[in-house]
């Protein structure tokens, strides 16, 4: 793509890596300020030691792609109108075009359950010679949906073929009519098995739900959202992506259900989605330290690189940081500097940032450190599957 036909935000980069260095902070004072110069000329150094002799900076699908003699990287940038860069954000690696997500493995991984259960009931649990080599088989298949309904978020998932896999397992259980014309049978060591594989699955399970940090917070906080919400990311590592950042790892990701797993409707359109536009209330008593309002949504199914946290509300209580992320642009109620009460109306569900569809991301952390979150109202452990019903309060 020709330069001249390269968003304000491409030209305006490749203007800034390109100037002289005592140049750049009268191309970015805004980020100068908020980062400091000398961090800033140090990230841009960086970045050219990482690419090599600038050659261009183009738009494409998973961000501004800055493209050099040695390599590339993504960027993000906003830019004024009259030109002045007014953010900027430098992935610290080379950049490796992602392979296209895609919805269809979806509904071929249903299809494949389908099929297994399918295949293991008519073949093993209808034709079990006798009652000991039923209960086995029983077992094995058990242990397949403790790790299907608990280690995953089914939920989430379109209802049609969650359903048909779930009608598999009453089809399973129906095959004990058989029973007490079976003989008792010998095979100990194929019950052993799947009894060992189900306690296995159920002891992973208990073990990633019930998971605590054992880093409370202070006091516990107002659920932001009314209605009734499901977990698709929470608890110990093995049902919570966000384990792997410090401060991140008591995160919980929520979404809203409709007859399409996390859609109302077929489409994939922003609006389509359950939580996309429902209100965030402030879960606590704060101080705005951080809000942003301007990112737009991303593409469901799409990331195009960006900060990570999006559009966002950063409340600090006076003994931890409560952070709210994701938001939909325009929405945001507050700035830095506010003071905000347990309660108050802070934005919208939206799909900005590091998201691939509309949710809201919540965390608490304690000199970077994530904290066990706790909601008022709200008994339980807090984990991937969880259904949580708030009324506002």
């Amino acid at each position: 793509m020709p330069e001249a036909a390269q968003p304000p935000e491409a030209r305006a980069l490749a203007r800034f890596l390109t100037a002289d260095p005592d140049d750049r902070p009268r191309l970015a004072p805004r980020v100068a300020e908020a980062v400091g110069a000398d961090t800033l000329e140090r990230i841009v150094r960086a970045t050219i030691a990482r690419v090599g002799d600038l050659v261009t900076v183009a738009d494409g699908p998973d961000g501004l792609i800055v493209t050099g003699s040695k390599g590339r990287v993504r960027a993000w940038a906003q830019v004024a109108p009259d030109g002045e860069l007014t953010g900027l954000l430098l992935e610290g690696a080379r950049y490796t075009p992602a392979r296209r997500r895609r919805r269809g493995p979806v509904l071929l991984t249903w299809a494949v359950c389908l099929i297994l259960v399918a295949s293991w009931t008519v073949l093993t649990l209808w034709t079990a010679a006798d009652r000991t080599a039923w209960l086995g088989d029983m077992a094995t298949l058990a242990a397949f949906y403790v790790i299907v309904e608990g280690w995953g978020a089914p939920a989430q998932q379109p209802r049609l073929p969650r359903r048909l896999v779930e009608a598999g397992g009453v089809a399973a259980v129906a095959s004990a009519w058989r029973l007490p014309g079976l003989p008792a049978g010998h095979g100990t060591l194929g019950l052993a098995g799947g009894l060992a594989l189900l306690a296995g699955a159920v002891w992973l399970v208990a073990a990633a739900r019930l998971h605590r940090w054992k880093a409370p917070l202070s006091q516990p906080l107002l659920f932001p959202l009314e209605g009734t919400w499901y977990v698709v990311q929470g608890g110990g590592r093995a049902l919570n992506h966000h384990a792997r950042i410090p401060e991140q790892r008591g995160a919980l990701d929520l979404v809203a259900l409709g007859p399409y797993g996390t859609r109302t409707g077929s489409g994939h359109d922003l609006t389509a989605y359950a939580a996309y536009g429902r209100p965030v209330r402030s879960p606590c008593d704060g101080r705005v330290v951080s809000a942003a309002d301007t990112f737009h949504d991303q593409k469901p199914g799409e990331i195009r690189y960006q900060p990570p946290y999006g559009n966002h509300v950063f409340l600090d209580t006076g003994r931890e940081i409560v952070k709210l992320a994701h938001l939909r642009p325009g929405s945001v109620t507050v700035t830095e500097g506010d003071t905000v009460r347990r309660g108050q109306l802070l934005g919208e569900v939206g799909n900005t940032g590091n998201t691939t569809e509309p949710h809201l991301h919540i965390h608490a952390e304690r000199e970077g450190i994530g904290l066990d979150l706790e909601f008022t109202g709200v008994s339980g452990r807090l984990h991937r599957g969880r259904r949580i019903r708030a009324r506002r309060q």
